[in-house]
C-alpha cells in the first residue's frame, strides 16, 4: 500500500484537520497504512460510537479547535508537516439553522486560522475540503463545474460557498501561482465533494445513519425529501481524490493548484427513497414511511457534481458503482451490529484498492 500515488505520503508528516470525523477518520487511516506520519487536530469525536476511536490508530492525535490560532501555531511548530489536509467543519445543514454564528465561525475563520498557520510555518500543499454545497444551486439537471458561481441557500452551504471564495482570495494574495518559488513556496487547491456515505459515520440528520441507527434498533425509519437527489459515493472515493491531487501538489505540478470536483457517475445520483430501497436489499429488516411534515427547513432537492476536470487532467475516476457503494456502506454496518462489534474499514479499503487497480486508475500504480 506504501507505493500508491507514487509511494510519495511514506514518511512524509501530514496534518489532518477534523481527524475525528466521519471522513478525517478514513483519510488518516489509509494514510497510516502508507507510512505517513500522521498528525490528527480537531475537537473530540462528535458521536458515541465513533469510527476513529474503533480504528484505535497510533497516530498523534491534538485535540484542538481550528478557531484557537495560538494551538494551531504550537502543533505546527511542533509537527512541521508537509502537507495539510483540511477537513475540519460543522457539516451539518439542520444544525447550521439552528447554531448559524458556531456554523461561520467555524466553517469560514476557522479556515482562515488553518490558512494562516500554513502561511507562517511554511507548509508545502493545502489540501482544503469544502462541498458540492459551495454551489449556487439553481436545481440544474446537469453538473456543476468549478468555474460555476458559488453560493449556498442555507447557512452550512453558504458557509461553505465562503470557505470556497476565501481559499480563492488566499491563493491569489499568498499563494499566488505566478510566484511559486519566488515569494512562496506553497501550493494551495480546493476540494468539492457530493454526500458520502461508508461504515463509521453516526452523525445526526444523515441519511444513512439514521437509516442504520433505525434498523439496529428495530423501529422504522422516517424519510424527509424523499425525492431530493444527491451524488451518493462511498467516502473512499473523494478520499483518493483529495490524495491524488495532493501528491501533484508534493511533486510541485503548480497547474494542478486550483478548485476540483470529485463526485459520482450519473448512476450514482439517486433519489433519498431509492437509497433506502437499496439499503434494504442488504439488511431486509428496513422498514420506513415518508415524513409529510410541510414545516420542514429548506434543503436542495437537486445537486450534482461535473467531474469532467478530475476525469482528463487528473485521470481520475470513481471506482465502484452505487450498488457496491450501498452493499459495502451495509455490509459494514451489519458486521459492527451483528458480529460482535467487527469492523470491515480495512477490508472495505483493500478491496477498493484492488478495484482501482483493476481499472488501471493513475495514483494506484508505482
Amino acid at each position: 500500500m506504501q507505493k500508491l500515488f507514487s509511494g510519495i505520503y511514506k514518511d512524509k508528516t501530514i496534518l489532518v484537520t477534523g481527524h475525528t470525523g466521519f471522513k478525517g477518520s478514513w483519510l488518516v487511516y489509509w494514510l497510516d497504512k502508507m507510512g505517513a506520519k500522521v498528525v490528527g487536530y480537531s475537537l473530540e469525536a462528535p458521536t458515541k460510537p465513533n469510527h476513529i476511536e474503533l480504528l484505535n490508530l497510533d497516530i498523534v492525535s491534538i485535540i484542538g479547535d481550528i478557531r484557537d490560532l495560538d494551538k494551531l501555531h504550537e502543533t505546527f511548530e511542533a509537527y512541521k508537516p508537509d502537507i495539510v489536509f483540511h477537513l475540519a467543519a460543522q457539516p451539518l445543514v439542520r444544525l447550521s439553522y439552528e447554531n448559524p454564528i458556531e456554523t461561520y465561525e467555524t466553517n469560514v475563520m476557522g479556515t482562515l486560522k488553518v490558512f494562516e498557520a500554513c502561511r507562517k510555518h511554511a507548509v508545502k500543499a493545502i489540501v482544503n475540503i469544502t462541498s458540492d454545497k459551495a454551489y449556487e444551486n439553481r436545481e440544474q439537471v446537469w453538473g456543476y463545474r468549478e468555474n460555476d458561481h458559488l453560493g449556498g441557500y442555507d447557512p452550512y452551504s453558504s458557509s461553505k460557498g465562503c470557505a470556497d471564495i476565501l481559499a480563492n482570495s488566499y491563493r491569489n494574495s499568498y499563494f499566488n501561482i505566478s510566484e511559486y518559488k519566488k515569494s512562496h513556496n506553497t501550493l494551495l487547491v480546493t476540494c468539492r465533494a457530493g454526500n458520502v456515505i461508508g461504515g463509521g459515520d453516526w452523525a445526526k440528520d444523515r441519511l444513512m445513519t439514521d437509516i442504520i441507527l433505525c434498523v439496529s434498533q428495530g423501529k422504522k425509519v422516517s424519510i424527509r425529501n424523499p425525492n431530493a437527489t444527491r451524488p451518493w459515493q462511498h467516502v473512499l472515493e473523494p478520499l483518493s481524490g483529495y490524495l491524488h491531487v495532493g501528491q501533484k501538489l508534493l511533486e510541485k505540478k503548480v497547474e494542478f493548484g486550483e478548485a476540483w470536483n470529485f463526485g459520482p457517475s450519473d448512476e450514482g445520483s439517486i433519489s433519498v427513497e431509492e437509497v433506502v430501497k437499496n439499503v434494504k436489499k442488504h439488511w431486509d429488516t428496513i422498514d420506513y414511511e415518508i415524513n409529510k411534515d410541510t414545516t420542514q427547513l429548506h434543503e436542495a432537492n437537486l445537486l450534482k457534481l461535473d467531474c469532467s476536470k478530475a476525469h482528463i487532467l487528473l485521470k481520475w475516476k470513481d471506482v465502484w458503482k452505487s450498488e457496491t457503494t450501498f452493499e459495502k456502506t451495509v455490509n459494514w454496518y451489519k458486521a459492527y451490529y451483528e458480529d460482535k462489534k467487527e469492523i470491515l474499514t480495512s477490508q472495505d479499503l483493500e478491496c477498493y484498492i484492488v478495484d482501482a487497480k483493476k481499472k488501471g486508475l493513475e495514483w494506484t500504480k508505482n
